[in-house]
């Protein structure tokens, strides 16, 4: 089978599409045929060695790339119950040091990191979900917040911010929206019920919008203390990516997200995006052998959306 993996870290042009055996399910796991894999900052990351050099991952040998994946269960392994092949599902990779990623024609996860896709949408839109929602979703779990609270969400034009945003008006949160000037009625639709254009002085436009600072704030643009400038002493602030975090001060708990494949959760939030609770939304799609193509476009920036890779498993149909 084709993957995409890095044995040398770098730029876009390190991803090497390989031939490689087709990994077999173990106990506990499914394989999936890959149709769309979403293609996520933390690929870029991984890619030019960032991750290794902050030593979350030893950094040597070949390291696969991708984490989101949409496909069908093809095989599944001794004690994997909840799966049959042939079922529609989503699922997340979560480990880093790993020779195979989701930029794949085939993948094992897990079945504890699988849910059933959601129903009625498409791979390349479904492919979208997993780590992002879970990001946004499990920052709101650490956050605790009771529902009325007020809360601040940076870049809520994004991936990640755009579904904390959802997820939080589900909860009963009010939203405070931050994202570009011309993002305003994106984050609105997404349920935010205030807007505060980026840019300096984000705190003080916060402040006047929520008198004495907001209850909470998901960081998704990882302004650091800009953001926390926003958040009421004795707040709750939490940071989503590796040292973004700023100092937590005026008694502020400040925490930092970790992403973890959850399928219990992910079956949740993928019932709520067949249901068209949850925006999927898709900037562009790739073939799996343009993986460096859309790197470049990635960091580019100015995307609304996830690029997502497609296998020749991927049909528009699915």
């Amino acid at each position: 089978m084709r993957a995409v993996v890095v044995r040398a870290f770098g730029g876009p042009e390190v991803l090497e599409l390989v031939d490689v055996p087709v990994p077999v399910a173990g106990p506990g796991q499914v394989r999936i045929r890959v149709e769309a894999a979403a293609v996520n900052p933390v690929d870029a990351v991984t890619r030019a060695g960032v991750l290794a050099a902050a030593g979350l991952m030893e950094g040597h040998g070949q390291a696969g790339i991708g984490w989101d994946v949409a496909g069908v269960v093809d095989a599944v392994g001794p004690r994997s119950a909840g799966f049959s092949p042939g079922d529609r599902v989503i699922g997340l990779r979560d480990r880093l040091d790993v020779p195979l990623g989701t930029y794949a024609d085939y993948v094992v996860l897990d079945a504890a990191a699988v849910a059933p896709a959601p129903a009625g949408v498409p791979a390349v839109a479904a492919a979208t979900l997993p780590l992002n929602a879970l990001t946004a979703d499990q920052a709101l779990d650490l956050l605790g917040l009771a529902g009325g609270s007020t809360l601040l969400v940076t870049g809520a034009a994004g991936a990640v911010g755009g579904f904390a945003v959802e997820l939080a008006a589900l909860r009963g949160l009010r939203v405070v929206a931050v994202a570009g000037p011309a993002d305003g009625e994106l984050v609105r639709r997404l349920g935010a019920e205030w807007f505060a254009p980026r840019g300096a002085g984000l705190a003080d436009r916060v402040r006047g919008l929520v008198p004495g600072g907001v209850d909470g704030a998901i960081d998704a643009a990882l302004t650091g203390v800009a953001a926390l400038g926003a958040v009421r002493a004795r707040g709750s602030f939490v940071a989503v990516a590796a040292g973004a975090a700023p100092v937590g001060l005026r008694g502020i708990t400040v925490r930092t997200q970790w992403v973890a494949a959850d399928g219990p959760a992910l079956a949740r939030l993928s019932a709520l995006a067949g249901q068209g609770r949850l925006t999927l939304r898709v900037a562009a799609t790739h073939p799996l052998e343009d993986a460096a193509l859309a790197h470049r476009r990635l960091a580019e920036g100015g995307l609304r959306g996830r690029l997502v890779l497609t296998t020749g498993q991927y049909t528009s149909r699915t």
